[in-house]
C-alpha cells in the first residue's frame, strides 16, 4: 500500500477509516431512518411533501406490486423518470423486492433506450405517460414484461396522496403508478426477500474506459460504502433529522442519486427540482425556504449567475454548495462567491465508485483548482504508461481501491477485467497530479470521452449513429471546448454523396441521440486525418476544430 499523505489534510476528528457495517443493505438503512425519524419530510417536489412514514408504506405497496406482477428477486427494473415524489418511491421499491435498479436517462430516444434495456435484460420499466408510444415501438426487442407509466398528476401530485388521473383512460398492457399502489392492504401479500450486501443495487450504465456503454454494477455494500465516506468526512453538513438538500440534478445521475441516499440514510430531506434547465424553477425553490445543501456543476451555476435570480440571503443557512460531475471553472467560483457568500466545494467521482473518490476540505476559503483529497477508507495512486508509480507533481493515470469500487461491468467479464491493473487497482483513465499534501488535481483525460455538463459522451456512439447514413463514407467525433458546456461533440464528416448537409445529419443525430449527444459543430472533411495503420488521428482533428 503506498504511503497516504493526504490523511496529512484531514481536518481534526475526521477519521481515516469510513466505519462500515458488514451485511448492511440500503433497505435496512433506510427503515433505520422510518422508525427514528416517521414524521420527518423524506421528499419534497413543487412544494408537495411526503413523510418517511409515507415512503416507507408506498415503497413497500411498490415492492408488493412488482413481486405480484410475477417478477422475483435479482429482476432488474428500469426507472426511466424525471425528479419526481414518483422516483424514490419507485426505487425503494426495487431495492425492497431484492431486485436491482436500472438508471435511465429519460430524455433517451428510442434507440438508446432499446439498447439499454436489452442489455440489462430489465423485465419490467416505471416511466411517465409520454414515453409509452416510444415503448411500444422497442418493447418486442427487449425482455420488458411489465410497464408502469405515471401521468403527470402522479408524477407532480397537487397532495401527498398519489390517486389516478381524474379522466384518464388505463394504457392497455400497462399500469398506471397509482394502481401499482393500490389501497387498503396490499402490501400484506409481500414475501420479505433475502438481499445480501453483495447483491446489485443499481445498474448505472457508462462508457467506463471505452465508448461502449455498459452497466456498472453497484451493490448495496458499495453504495453504502460511499454513502458513510461522505456523511464521515462532513459531519456538520448531515445532521440526523435536520438537513435539507435541494436538487435539481436529474436522480438517475450518479452524483444527485449518491447524496439522495446520503439524505435518507440520515432523516435528511430532499427538495427534487424537476427540470434544471429552468432556473426561474430552482430559484423558487430556494426561495421558497432555507436549505442547507445544493446540488449543481459549473454550467448550473453559471446559469445562476447570468440569470441575475441569486441572492445571499438565500444561502443563509446553507452548509455546503456541491460542485461535482464536472471541472469547476475558477472564472465562475469566484463570481459564484461574490454573488452567493459561500464558496462550492469541488468533489471528484466517477460512477465505478459509487461515485465518491476526493473531496474538498469544508470551509475551504474559495477556488482551489483542486478536487480535494481521498475519503475515508480510500487509497489512490498515480502511474505511469508502464504501471509504475509517479513521484509527487508529476503527471500519472490516478487509480482507485476501497470499498465504494463496483463489483464490475454487467455480463462483460472481459471489459471487468480491463478496468483494473493487475494488482487491483481502478483505472480511471483521468490525468492528476498530487502535491505534497496529499491534494489531487487533474490535468487531463486520458479517454476520448467528451464531458457535457457533467455528462459522459463517448465519440464511438455519435460514430456509430452518423455512420448509419448512407451518404456518409466514415467520421469522428471530438470534445471542443464550450463556454457554458465545458465541452460540445464535434463532428468530422466524409461525405459518401456530395449532396449531403449539415442539416442533415444534424437531423438524424435529433433522431437518434439525447440532446447533450448531438454534435454541436459538423464539419466536412475530404479524409479523416490516420496513422500508417489506419487508426484515426483524432489530435489532428482538434486543430481544425
Amino acid at each position: 500500500m503506498p504511503p497516504r499523505p493526504w490523511h496529512r489534510s484531514y481536518p481534526a476528528g475526521i477519521p481515516h477509516e469510513a466505519p462500515l457495517e458488514d451485511g448492511l443493505t440500503l433497505p435496512a438503512m433506510v427503515a433505520r431512518s422510518v422508525a427514528r425519524y416517521p414524521d420527518v419530510v423524506a421528499f419534497e417536489c413543487l412544494g408537495v411533501g411526503i413523510s418517511y412514514r409515507e415512503l416507507d408504506r408506498w415503497s413497500l405497496r411498490f415492492a408488493a406490486h412488482l413481486q405480484r406482477s410475477g417478477l422475483a428477486a435479482g429482476d432488474r427494473v428500469a426507472l426511466m423518470l424525471p425528479n419526481s415524489l414518483a422516483y424514490p418511491v419507485a426505487a425503494l421499491g426495487v431495492l425492497r423486492a431484492g431486485m436491482a435498479v436500472v438508471s435511465v436517462n429519460p430524455l433517451y430516444t428510442a434507440r438508446e433506450l432499446a439498447y439499454q434495456l436489452r442489455d440489462s435484460g430489465a423485465k419490467a420499466i416505471v416511466t411517465s405517460e409520454t414515453i409509452l408510444p416510444m415503448l411500444r415501438e422497442i418493447q418486442a426487442e427487449t425482455a420488458l414484461q411489465h410497464i408502469v407509466y405515471a401521468t403527470a398528476a402522479e408524477l407532480w401530485p397537487t397532495s401527498a396522496a398519489f390517486q389516478p388521473e381524474a379522466g384518464q383512460p388505463p394504457q392497455p398492457g400497462a399500469t398506471t403508478f397509482a394502481e401499482a399502489l393500490g389501497g387498503g392492504a396490499v402490501s400484506s401479500g409481500f414475501v420479505e426477500p433475502a438481499i445480501s450486501a453483495n447483491d446489485i443495487a443499481f445498474l448505472q450504465y457508462t462508457g467506463g474506459t471505452t465508448g461502449v456503454s455498459k452497466g456498472a454494477a453497484l451493490t448495496h455494500a458499495s453504495m453504502i460504502a460511499a454513502v458513510v465516506q461522505q456523511i464521515v468526512w462532513q459531519p456538520s453538513v448531515y445532521l440526523p433529522g435536520d438537513t435539507s438538500c435541494v436538487t435539481p440534478l436529474p436522480l438517475y445521475h450518479i452524483y444527485p442519486l449518491n447524496v439522495m441516499l446520503m439524505l435518507l440514510s440520515i432523516g435528511g430531506t430532499n427538495r427534487l427540482v424537476p427540470n434544471p434547465r429552468e432556473l426561474s424553477q430552482l430559484v423558487a425553490e430556494m426561495k421558497r425556504a432555507p436549505f442547507h445543501i445544493l446540488l449543481g456543476l459549473n454550467t448550473l451555476f453559471n446559469g445562476l449567475l447570468a440569470s441575475g435570480q441569486l441572492d445571499k440571503a438565500q444561502f443563509a443557512a446553507a452548509r455546503i454548495v456541491y460542485s461535482a460531475g464536472a471541472a469547476g471553472q475558477q472564472a465562475v467560483a469566484e463570481r459564484w462567491k461574490a454573488a452567493t457568500g459561500i464558496a462550492f466545494s469541488e468533489s471528484y467521482g466517477l460512477t465505478e465508485c459509487s461515485p465518491g473518490v476526493t473531496s474538498n476540505v469544508l470551509g475551504a476559503a474559495g477556488w482551489t483548482g483542486s478536487i480535494g483529497v481521498p475519503v475515508p477508507s480510500t487509497d489512490v495512486l498515480l502511474i505511469d504508461a508502464e504501471g509504475r508509480p509517479v513521484p509527487i507533481g508529476t503527471p500519472g493515470e490516478l487509480c482507485v481501491k476501497g470499498p465504494q469500487v463496483f463489483a464490475g461491468y454487467w455480463q462483460r467479464p472481459e471489459e471487468s477485467l480491463k478496468a483494473f491493473t493487475e494488482d487491483g487497482w481502478l483505472r480511471t483513465g483521468d490525468i492528476a497530479t498530487m502535491d505534497e499534501n496529499g491534494r489531487f488535481y487533474i490535468v487531463d483525460r486520458l479517454k476520448d470521452m467528451i464531458l457535457v455538463s457533467g455528462f459522459n459522451v463517448y465519440p464511438n456512439e455519435i460514430e456509430a449513429v452518423v455512420a448509419m447514413m448512407p451518404a456518409v463514407l466514415e467520421c469522428a467525433c471530438i470534445g471542443v471546448p464550450d463556454e457554458r458546456s465545458g465541452e460540445v461533440p464535434a463532428l468530422f464528416v466524409v461525405r459518401r454523396d456530395a449532396s449531403l448537409d449539415a442539416a442533415q445529419v444534424a437531423a438524424h443525430c435529433r433522431a437518434n441521440l439525447t440532446g447533450y449527444k448531438q454534435p454541436r459543430q459538423i464539419h466536412f472533411i475530404e479524409a479523416l486525418p490516420k496513422s500508417p495503420v489506419g487508426k484515426i488521428l483524432r489530435r489532428e482533428l482538434r486543430t481544425r476544430s
